[in-house]
């Protein structure tokens, strides 16, 4: 009888090793690799998009940005830096910065704070965001594309 009992407890322990393992590899997981998502339209000009890199099942690197129709980078526009922070306090090289570091230290699309005087792109960053994790879930690299609201 003794004898069973063990065979019992190793025969669970493998189980539960088994089950264990199978809930980490589940939905929930990130799988390693490059995502971007950006935005069907620009807007003002530019076109928002977020590239993300996973490694080990982890958000390793964000990147935030915008571009215009020549491929020139928002956060390297001095002139709309100066414009706009006189403006709204804040400038895309400032917001971009906050909004990744923000996404990187959460490793999530939730729980982001708003940056006061970009709130627009901020909601941007949250869809496009979502849609990174929503891919990355799945392996799927392909770039994504977050509808812009007209």
């Amino acid at each position: 009888m003794k004898r069973g009992k063990y065979i019992l407890i190793i025969l669970l322990a493998f189980m539960l090793v088994f089950f264990i393992n199978g809930c980490k590899k589940g939905g929930n997981s990130l799988q390693d690799g490059y995502y971007t998502a950006e935005m069907s339209e620009y807007s003002k000009g530019w076109k928002e998009f977020v590239t993300i890199r996973i490694s080990n099942g982890k958000i390793v690197t964000v990147e935030y940005n915008a571009r215009n129709s020549s491929g020139f980078i928002k956060s390297w526009d001095i002139a709309y830096m100066r414009n706009m922070d006189s403006k709204k306090g804040t400038y895309p090289n400032h917001y971009t910065r906050a909004y990744a570091a923000s996404f990187l230290a959460a490793q999530s699309d939730q729980g982001i704070d708003t940056v006061s005087g970009a709130s627009v792109s901020g909601g941007n960053f949250q869809k496009m965001t979502s849609l990174l994790m929503e891919k990355a879930r799945k392996g799927d690299t392909s770039l994504g594309i977050v509808e812009s609201e007209q």
